[in-house]
Order: structure tokens, then sequence, then C-alpha cells
């Protein structure tokens, strides 16, 4: 948890028990939650919870804006060990990520994406990094398309537990040789 990342508009740190109210204040919207298969939140305490759990891994960042204070509008992280859904080899990892529904349309997240993918390449070592997202989410599978993701697979039946449904889900890969060719371009 050691890390702080930036980008020209971002500041990509850890998540601490005081970040409750501002990630409550976008992660209780149901525009959010659903979309990624979670539930909005429903107060503060719950928000708490979900940073000291949740949150509380390395390579997991609060995203927020430069010159905007210190509060979240987001949230972007790296997984790095797998769940039996999905495992993960060695120097893998899946990119997970959601922002506050006033930010939604402003290449924020692509931002912020691009940066995490930088990251888990350059310092951390990783060979490939998988993202997902589900049929219908349009504006996920495009910050995907930006930052130089393939399609790799798709599940039909993709379990969503805390949403109690089933839904397609279209799983993208990017390589680290992928990576270092369109960089090098």
């Amino acid at each position: 948890m050691g890390y702080v990342l930036e980008t020209e508009r971002l500041i990509l740190r850890g998540w601490k028990d005081e970040d409750a109210s501002g990630l409550f204040k976008y992660a209780s919207d149901d525009r959010i939650g659903p979309a990624a298969g979670w539930l909005p939140h429903r107060d503060e305490d719950y928000s708490r919870a979900v940073i000291r759990t949740i949150f509380a891994k390395d390579e997991v960042y609060a995203i927020c804006l430069k010159g905007q204070g210190n509060s979240p509008v987001g949230s972007i992280g790296l997984t790095l060990e797998g769940s039996p859904e999905r495992p993960l080899k060695k120097n893998e990892a899946e990119l997970g990520y959601w922002i506050g529904y006033p930010f939604w349309g402003r290449g924020l997240v692509t931002e912020a994406a691009k940066e995490l993918i930088r990251h888990g390449f350059e310092d951390i070592g990783l060979s490939r990094i998988l993202c997902g997202y589900f049929q219908g989410n349009t504006r996920s599978q495009k910050v995907q398309e930006k930052c130089g993701f393939k399609h790799l697979y798709t599940n039909e039946t993709s379990k969503i537990p805390m949403l109690g449904e089933t839904r397609i889900e279209n799983i993208s890969v990017i390589t680290r040789e992928d990576y270092m060719a369109a960089k090098d371009r």
C-alpha cells in the first residue's frame, strides 16, 4: 500500500477510514455498483467496512482529482490473488475500476487505468493483465479498448452472487509485450 501514483489530473493513493463519507457519496448511487456487479452502499459504516476489507489490499487505490482536495471520486485496483471464478497465474493481475457518476465521460478512468497498467508492467513486473465488463456496460468496454486490451473470451454464465444474477461477461487481456510495443510507437 506504499505507492502513490500520479497522472496529469489524478492522484491514486491507498484508501483510509476517513474516506468512508467520500466513498459512500458515489458508491451509494444505483448507476455505479450494479453495472460493476456489486450492491450500492447503504450507509457510511458499510463504506468503511468495504475500505477495511476489500480496499485494504496492496494495489487498490482511491482515485482523487488533483486540486480538488484529497476526497476519492472512484476506485481502481489490480487484484493479484485471483479467485475461484477467475484464477490467475503467477505474474498476472485483474484490473477493476469505477468512478462516480459526475465524473463519467471525462476520460478519468482511462487515465487512471493507463497509469495502473504502466505500474503493473513496469514496477511490479506483471506478464499480463485481465479485465472484464458485463454485456451492456459500454463505458467499461471503451476504457479497455482505449487502454489496448483485446478480447480474450466471453463467459455466458458469469454468476454475480451479491446481486443474485447471472450475466454475460467479456474478459479482455493486455500482455506485457503488447504494452511495450504500444509504448514504443
